[in-house]
């Protein structure tokens, strides 16, 4: 069965880029924001990616799972490391004057712990918001050509591609086997415990392993017997920049200049309010 990646925004404005550009951007915007610590400077920045993510025009009730899972995975790691413990912490919330010490941990928060955990915390969310349309607005099909046309080795591309399409294969191939075990009189538990539901699957994962090998193995040999790897690919999509995707990219590209110039400068700083 071949199931691909959900494609939600391609009748948007970044759906209609060349997916080039939606691969190059959070490249260029990780590398202006990465070591940004003024809570003012990433909520701007955050606010261009809440741009950029809106143009992706992706339905929020088909992704809202998604990012609560991206919500909870974030405030917990913000807190444990920078409010909990110091472990994300920097020299300027160290030397702070601290507002009050934590029961368990006993670690000492300040104002600039706070405000430099809230700098964490957006900017992994604005880093989210311009990754998702690599998920959602690239069509399933130009997974490949795209990193082709990046100067990415073949196989890395196809690996790549393959990828996008064997963890939904995959996920498609566990639910027959349930479907067709539950035909046979065995009825999966279904239950809200994360524990009880992994146990619930240790019926299903030799035969989920099984067809995953089968799978991977006539990929390999159909792979095999098209000649792949001997010369180089050529490929039937033509990808091709317009006066939009490079507008957008020079855009990006002079955010990020003009970050690592803020950066490089000495202008940034913890901003305690």
């Amino acid at each position: 069965m071949d199931v691909t990646p959900r494609y939600l925004g391609g009748d948007s404005f970044l759906g209609r880029r060349d997916p080039r550009v939606l691969m190059l951007v959070p490249v260029f915007y990780l590398v202006g924001v990465a070591r940004i610590d003024d809570v003012r400077v990433i909520l701007a920045c955050a606010l261009v990616a809440l741009a950029y993510y809106h143009a992706a025009r992706i339905p929020w009730r088909e992704v809202r799972a998604n990012w609560i899972f991206i919500l909870a995975i974030v405030t917990i790691t913000v807190l444990l490391n920078s409010v909990f413990t110091d472990a994300m912490q920097i020299e300027a919330t160290k030397t702070a004057e601290p507002l009050f010490t934590m029961p368990l941990t006993d670690n000492a928060v300040s104002a600039a712990t706070l405000s430099y955990s809230a700098t964490l915390l957006i900017r992994f969310l604005a880093l989210a918001m311009v990754s998702f349309p690599i998920a959602f607005c690239v069509a399933p099909g130009d997974l490949g050509v795209t990193f082709a046309r990046l100067k990415v080795s073949q196989r890395l591309a196809f690996g790549v591609d393959l990828t996008f399409r064997f963890l939904p294969s995959t996920a498609a191939g566990m639910q027959e086997i349930i479907d067709a075990q539950r035909v046979r009189g065995y009825d999966h538990p279904r239950t809200s415990n994360p524990v009880k539901r992994l146990r619930s699957l240790k019926p299903i994962v030799i035969p989920l392993t099984v067809n995953a090998l089968i799978d991977a193995e006539d990929t390999s040999n159909a792979m095999d017997l098209r000649g792949f790897g001997a010369k180089h690919r050529t490929w039937m999509r033509e990808l091709a920049f317009d006066r939009t995707d490079y507008l957008v990219l020079a855009f990006f590209a002079a955010l990020t200049v003009a970050l690592l110039s803020y950066k490089i400068f000495g202008s940034d700083v913890v901003w305690v309010p």
